[in-house]
């Protein structure tokens, strides 16, 4: 999973970076990347458990673009949007601090320019597209009726200012894949805070629209750099409940409909991370595609009831341990062991 990281400059985008990536970058311009494996208290259970040679954690991308606009003029060449377009979701940091050098945060309208240019840059994809078949119409050359359809809808709601991901079922249709539209990824609003300020503002026009929450920027980059003794200290003193590394994944999972299962053994207990509603013989595909090609049936026991009952084997002796078909649909948190044969 990858997550770009997006808003106006000043808005704190690299501090955020730095805050959850632990990586503080000493040379600020161009792009940055930084994986990291996602916590997981489960996981940590579960290798206590069985003592593997290999404990794998899921892992969570999150990508910095270039930016090279001044103040509030975003790049007008679009680049930024082609950065960002590979990503499976957007964090747009909206500055609520100010300070020596800053104005007065203007939360609203930075929020709202800075969508603006997000709904342009598709708005300039589909016109392009749309130009093009226009062409082959002229040219008496076939013309996929669908893809046409989709994204005439699309242009309506782009000039009517509607972000494309408040209609994901056309958005996403197969046919339109291949365009990446910035506008129709999932988005977290993150409101970059003062440090005192641990509330999130009322805006109720954003807030009501989109999934909000907020970071004291310049806190969880110093969070960042501490020992964990430091850290406990240091999040009691400001009433910070948890890192924003925990809280900014758990949100991002949330937004895009994730979940984790779990594959256990001597040799290795592992995080997949998968869609809602995925089913098992997709959820094999994961691993390894000749599991989902030989996929006989999945043997699954919950996180909970396999706690609760000590091993696998108790679980199995009572009962909790079950074979599911390929229409199985995955659960949070279920241990799968998938029989197949290739």
């Amino acid at each position: 999973m990858k997550i770009g990281i997006i808003g106006f400059p000043g808005s704190g985008k690299t501090t955020i970076f730095e805050s959850l990536t632990h990586n503080i970058m000493g040379n600020k311009r161009g792009t940055h990347i930084g994986t990291i494996k996602v916590p997981d208290k489960r996981v940590d259970i579960l290798s206590d458990m069985y003592k593997p040679k290999k404990t794998i954690y899921a892992q969570i991308a999150y990508f910095l673009p270039g930016f090279q606009g001044h103040g509030k003029e975003p790049a007008k060449d679009y680049n930024i949007w082609n950065e960002v377009r590979d990503c499976d979701a957007l964090i747009h940091v909206v500055r609520n601090f100010g300070g020596y050098g800053f104005e007065h945060p203007d939360l609203y309208n930075d929020f709202f320019n800075f969508e603006q240019e997000m709904i342009l840059a598709d708005l300039v994809v589909v016109e392009k597209r749309l130009e093009r078949i226009e062409l082959e119409k002229q040219r008496h050359r076939k013309i996929d009726q669908e893809e046409l359809a989709l994204l005439t809808e699309c242009r309506k709601n782009l000039e009517n200012e509607i972000p494309l991901r408040k209609n994901p079922d056309f958005a996403f249709a197969p046919a339109l894949k291949g365009f990446a539209f910035v506008s129709a990824k999932p988005m977290l609003v993150l409101f970059n805070n003062e440090d005192d300020d641990d509330s999130l503002p009322d805006l109720k026009d954003i807030s009501f629209k989109e999934s909000c929450m907020i970071i004291r920027g310049k806190l969880e980059q110093e969070l960042a750099q501490m020992s964990d003794e430091e850290a406990e200290d240091f999040l009691s003193e400001f009433n910070i409940t948890a890192s924003a590394m925990d809280r900014v994944i758990s949100q991002s999972y949330e937004l895009q409909g994730l979940i984790s299962f779990f594959t256990v053994g001597e040799d290795e207990v592992r995080a997949w991370t998968i869609k809602k509603a995925t089913f098992a013989l997709d959820a094999a595909g994961v691993i390894h595609t000749d599991i989902k090609k030989g996929f006989i049936r999945a043997e699954v026991v919950s996180y909970e009831d396999l706690i609760n009952a000590g091993t696998y084997h108790e679980a199995r002796k009572s009962g909790k341990v079950r074979l599911e078909s390929k229409t199985y649909e995955v659960q949070d948190g279920d241990i799968i062991n998938f029989r197949f044969n290739v």
